[in-house]
């Protein structure tokens, strides 16, 4: 039974995955910017903009997805009865790191999501990120190993859980009514977008599926390395086919269509490979000290999770770090301070690795 049982539960999530996957590719059909069908980093980033927190004109939009992962999350959580408002291992910390895994996917130019997407059309870029994402992992996965650990997590109060999807809502009607003091980009790829009720019913889609599957595009890695369980990557693996498979059937790699494959001249994307692989490094071992990737932390978020709240607080406030301090990467390259901050981001890393550990 143990093994049926496995072999159903695997199943749910390879589904998603390819559900998952075609629906990140042809969001780009759809409106979305190239290669960028769906990621979470970039959405962020996008919001954060649209409040004003950085002033990078071509990245400000308010992206109905990221409110609909966790709307998503939030309205399942409910139904399944796994609503548990709960909060308080060490959430400094984890807005910190948050920052540090924001910083290190904007000087790669995407999260793990749009690294998968990003080969998937083509972009080998990718190659060199998902080797630095699993070496990220692995360094996260010594100090796991060694006791590290952040804390348990208390129950809380509805109230205390509820903040994080209240403030989903308060995003999505902003983005609807689109006040006066939203910033929205007139080029660029935070002018490219789906129309809102697609980008939100996609949104609260994956929002659903990733909360019953548990998806999670770092915990994959960690799960394979650090207990040979390989339930969670089945659904990445199965996100990259679907992705790929439907850029073809799309012809999105037809002569003329907007994707090739090689290292250059790909869509949002550079081509510094030292700085992509230590860039998605330090989101790999700043999300395995986490405890998820950034969908993940949304997903828990809209679980009544405060901690993954404070957590996705921290990859806002670092979206605007990156911008405001010129450490986000473009199509050029990486920026003046892309280096320090990536550096800064593994020391810091590095430092609670050894310090942070179970009494």
């Amino acid at each position: 039974m143990g093994m049926i049982s496995s072999l159903m539960s695997k199943k749910w999530i390879i589904l998603f995955g390819l559900l998952f996957g075609t629906l990140g590719a042809l969001a780009v059909n759809w409106g979305n910017p190239a290669n960028m069908g769906i990621c979470v980093a970039c959405f962020l980033r996008d919001i954060s903009g649209a409040l004003g927190f950085h002033r990078a004109a071509v990245v400000q939009y308010l992206r109905p997805e990221i409110m609909g992962f966790a709307l998503g999350a939030f309205v399942t959580a409910l139904a399944f009865k796994e609503w548990r408002p709960r909060g308080g291992a060490s959430p400094i910390i984890r807005f910190i790191l948050g920052m540090c895994v924001m910083i290190g996917a904007l000087v790669f130019l995407g999260c793990p999501i749009r690294m998968l997407l990003r080969l998937a059309g083509g972009d080998l870029n990718g190659l060199t990120a998902l080797a630095g994402l699993i070496f990220g992992v692995i360094i996260g996965i010594f100090f796991l190993k060694r006791g590290f650990n952040l804390g348990k997590a208390k129950p809380l109060t509805n109230t205390a859980g509820g903040i994080m999807p209240g403030m989903m809502v308060v995003l999505l009607v902003l983005a609807i009514a689109v006040p006066a003091f939203i910033f929205q980009s007139e080029s660029g790829p935070g002018s490219q977008f789906m129309p809102l009720i697609a980008s939100l019913a996609i949104g609260l889609f994956v929002g659903f599926g990733a909360q019953r599957t548990r998806y999670c595009s770092v915990g994959a890695w960690r799960d394979i390395f650090l207990v040979k369980d390989f339930y969670l990557i089945s659904g990445i693996l199965a996100f990259l086919v679907a992705a790929l498979v439907t850029n073809y059937i799309a012809g999105n790699f037809a002569a003329g269509g907007i994707y090739h494959w090689g290292f250059a001249e790909q869509p949002v994307s550079h081509a510094d490979h030292l700085w992509n692989f230590l860039g998605m490094g330090l989101v790999g071992i700043a999300a395995t000290q986490i405890g998820g990737c950034p969908l993940r932390n949304l997903i828990l978020s809209g679980e009544g999770d405060t901690d993954a709240g404070v957590t996705v607080l921290g990859y806002i406030a670092g979206a605007a770090v990156a911008h405001n301090f010129a450490i986000a990467a473009s199509p050029a390259g990486i920026n003046t301070w892309s280096i320090a901050a990536v550096a800064a981001g593994w020391a810091f890393c590095l430092i609670i690795g050894f310090t942070m550990r179970k009494a």
